[in-house]
């Protein structure tokens, strides 16, 4: 399946917000809702690996518009993000002052030095991303990520209806090739991290204390709408 060019991905950045919100509205909850339990769910788990998230600097990889990156604002101590499509960069540094963002065209190398920052973090972005490039773009983020620091990708899963409901139902998604949770966790380890780990997330559609806490102990279940896998460098 070809990759999506930034020209391809610019087109949608007007209109990303009320394109992702059409395509879930089914589900009775709004983009916020799952962008903010996508940012709590990283935070949750650098803070268990990694350490205190004040402290260390952070890379989203393709980050659109910056909506997952709101989210983090006053949560860490360094954020950047990067894309190939320049009209959304250009928006994420509208909404996120405080944060630091650059553009860059697809097959080159992220545009930061070796072991960059403490966590680098991919949400729903590999789908797009050409099978036969993945496996670079994770070595990429590697590069960038100092050792013993935290890679996370978080991707759809495809084993949930719902999710692939979602998917078909949103524009810039039509040339989504969803991974598994164990496709995702292999590309990690054939990057030459260290051993991967993953958990699925996004099984209730409301916010609840008590719902979040059943969640955490559904992880191991394949039938949340998302999920994260993680690897830390060598």
């Amino acid at each position: 399946m070809p990759e999506r060019t930034e020209t391809e991905f610019d087109a949608h950045s007007a209109g990303y917000r009320d394109a992702v919100e059409e395509s879930i509205a089914f589900s009775g909850a709004g983009l916020d809702f799952f962008t903010r339990a996508k940012a709590d769910a990283l935070l949750g788990l650098v803070t268990a690996r990694v350490g205190s998230p004040e402290g260390l600097g952070f890379l989203d990889l393709g980050c659109g518009p910056g909506e997952t990156d709101r989210f983090l604002a006053g949560r860490v101590a360094r954020l950047a993000g990067v894309d190939v499509a320049p009209e959304m960069v250009a928006r994420a540094r509208e909404r996120n002052p405080w944060a630091e963002y650059r553009s860059y065209a697809p097959g080159e190398p992220i545009p930061y030095e070796d072991a960059s920052f403490d966590v680098s973090f991919a949400i729903c972005v590999f789908h797009h991303v050409e099978r036969a490039r993945r496996l670079e773009v994770v070595r990429e983020m590697a590069r960038v990520t100092r050792p013993r620091g935290l890679i996370v990708l978080f991707e759809h899963n495809p084993l949930n209806p719902l999710t692939r409901k979602a998917v078909r139902g949103c524009e810039f998604d039509r040339d989504a090739d969803l991974l598994t949770r164990r496709t995702a966790s292999r590309l990690l380890e054939q990057s030459g991290l260290g051993q991967p780990d993953g958990r699925y997330i996004l099984f209730f559609t409301r916010e609840s204390g008590l719902l979040r806490g059943i969640e955490r102990r559904l992880g191991w279940l394949p039938l949340g709408a998302q999920y994260a896998v993680f690897a830390q460098r060598p």
